[in-house]
């Protein structure tokens, strides 16, 4: 790759920012590290750590069903311990949409309603992927 192009993500990667609405007032811009562009603050900004402990908590349920497949448990503990972790991770699912819609929406339906009916669309469309699960 030569200096100033860019590489585009794969159709499909999960890794590149969709902004589906103006990113005027969607939140704080951060002091952004030497070198390092700055971006909007996420609606879960203010729990970021909490987030990141359930989720180093959640990554620890998922090392020990590892360890129990490796040690043979019986399948209905393994079984209850796979609904525990997953329930973890809705709950942690449910405080993202809660907080995206208590910030990002809510700052989307101030500024004007063209941002807040793409807003309520984006969030109607994650809605339905989750409960697609």
């Amino acid at each position: 790759m030569t200096a100033g192009s860019q590489q585009t993500p794969a159709a499909g990667d999960d890794r590149r920012h969709r902004q589906r609405w103006p990113a005027a007032g969607r939140g704080v811009q951060p002091a952004a590290a030497a070198g390092s562009p700055s971006r909007p603050a996420r609606g879960y900004a203010s729990g970021k750590d909490d987030y990141l402990a359930r989720l180093r908590k959640i990554e620890g349920q998922v090392r020990g069903l590892q360890r129990m497949i490796e040690a043979d448990t019986w399948c209905p503990d393994v079984v209850v311990q796979v609904a525990s972790a997953t329930r973890a991770l809705q709950e942690v699912a449910a405080g993202l949409l809660n907080d995206h819609l208590r910030l990002c929406v809510a700052s989307a339906a101030r500024r004007s309603d063209t941002d807040a009916e793409a807003a309520l669309a984006e969030v109607a469309g994650t809605i339905r992927q989750v409960i697609r699960l």
